[in-house]
């Protein structure tokens, strides 16, 4: 995709793809996301590159948004998908400018939104699942006393 001519004379394609203020040149699956998108996205045995082309296609088609208005952490996939994200800045990387490129770090893959309900308020979600951990722990630490 880097360098590819277009049909002008001496124009390059751009090879980033902008998701709101970032340009994404790189995209980095971790093992955890891979786990997660097979134990809650896909189902079967999906390979890096899987993942990797579903994510690139969707970025180029900008079916990719925040799923919180000022968090730029967690990202909507399809009004569907829920994935948690870090951007790093490359270092090899420029736009013809001179602007820095980002790398797009995928930390996991939450689920859908259709099959799970109680991601539709993340905030929540946590808070409650923070809750009963912390519950959990307080009932395990009377019994052993």
């Amino acid at each position: 995709m880097k360098d590819r001519a277009m049909s002008r004379w001496s124009t390059y394609d751009p090879y980033y793809i902008e998701l709101g203020d970032k340009k994404i040149v790189d995209i980095i699956i971790t093992h955890h996301a891979q786990d997660r998108w097979i134990s809650r996205v896909d189902r079967g045995s999906a390979g890096l590159e899987e993942i990797g082309q579903f994510i690139w296609d969707r970025l180029r088609r900008g079916q990719i948004e925040p799923y919180y208005r000022h968090d730029e952490d967690v990202y909507i996939v399809d009004d569907d998908l829920l994935m948690v994200v870090n951007f790093a800045v490359s270092e090899q990387e420029r736009d013809l400018i001179g602007n820095p490129l980002h790398k797009m770090l995928i930390i996991t893959f939450l689920g859908r939104l259709s099959e799970s309900l109680e991601l539709r308020d993340l905030r929540s979600y946590y808070s409650w699942l923070r809750h009963s951990r912390r519950m959990t722990l307080v009932k395990n630490a009377r019994t052993r006393k």
